[in-house]
């Protein structure tokens, strides 16, 4: 019990995924918000965006009971982002709900899409949680070491860029043109021997005929 606790705890954080977000491209992260507290529902969900590496396009999942509201915000100065040269971009995407929110033991999911990720290994976001009885939670803590922090992050995991991983296909297609071209060379030793031999019966066939001449 005790292990499932401390589990429990451990695990009871907002956390972002995603199964398509890779450097560089356009994916969906998805944020999942679990209610903590014994009392109190969760009534506002805001995702802030890290402006050190903004994202050109984004949108914001559209949920039943729930208004989305997406928050922009000019940038120091203009940046190039991809193929896009920003001069403002998505700084927050604010979930309010219209109805009772994430009651408490249980959690929900809130979602964004868009891009360019930036070219980096992971990206950090910070998402502020409000209660209905007035308590702000802020997930907006770095780790460092080993420990985790009491409010960490959302922190995405982006997996390589097209460009950057070996194409698999290429090596394919060198390892099919590489077959043919041994079955060319063997088809091409097998007809050569196969004259030759051919030819060594004639030779002998006609000396044969000359002998009985």
């Amino acid at each position: 019990i005790a292990l499932v606790g401390i589990a429990g705890a451990a695990s009871a954080h907002v956390s972002v995924s995603s199964t398509d977000a890779a450097q560089g491209g356009f994916g969906k992260a998805v944020f999942r918000v679990p209610n903590e507290s014994d009392t109190a529902s969760t009534t506002k969900v805001v995702v802030t965006l890290p402006m050190e590496s903004p994202f050109a396009f984004v949108s914001a999942q559209a949920k039943p009971g729930w208004k989305a509201t997406i928050q922009k915000e000019k940038l120091a100065a203009p940046t190039k982002v991809g193929d896009f040269e920003l001069t403002e971009a998505v700084r927050t995407i604010t979930w309010t709900t219209s109805g009772d929110g994430i009651a408490p033991s249980q959690f929900d999911e809130f979602a964004i899409s868009g891009g360019p990720f930036p070219d980096d290994e992971s990206v950090s976001f910070t998402a502020e949680q409000t209660y209905s009885d007035g308590e702000v939670v802020n997930w907006d803590e770095v780790q460092k070491g080993d420990t985790e922090p009491e409010h960490p992050a959302p922190t995405l995991a982006l997996a390589a860029s097209a460009s950057d991983g070996h194409d698999s296909s290429k090596d394919t297609d060198i390892k099919a043109s590489a077959s043919d071209d041994d079955g060319d060379n063997t088809a091409k030793w097998l007809s050569g021997g196969a004259l030759v031999v051919a030819l060594g019966a004639l030779v002998v066939a006609l000396r044969q005929n000359r002998r009985r001449a």
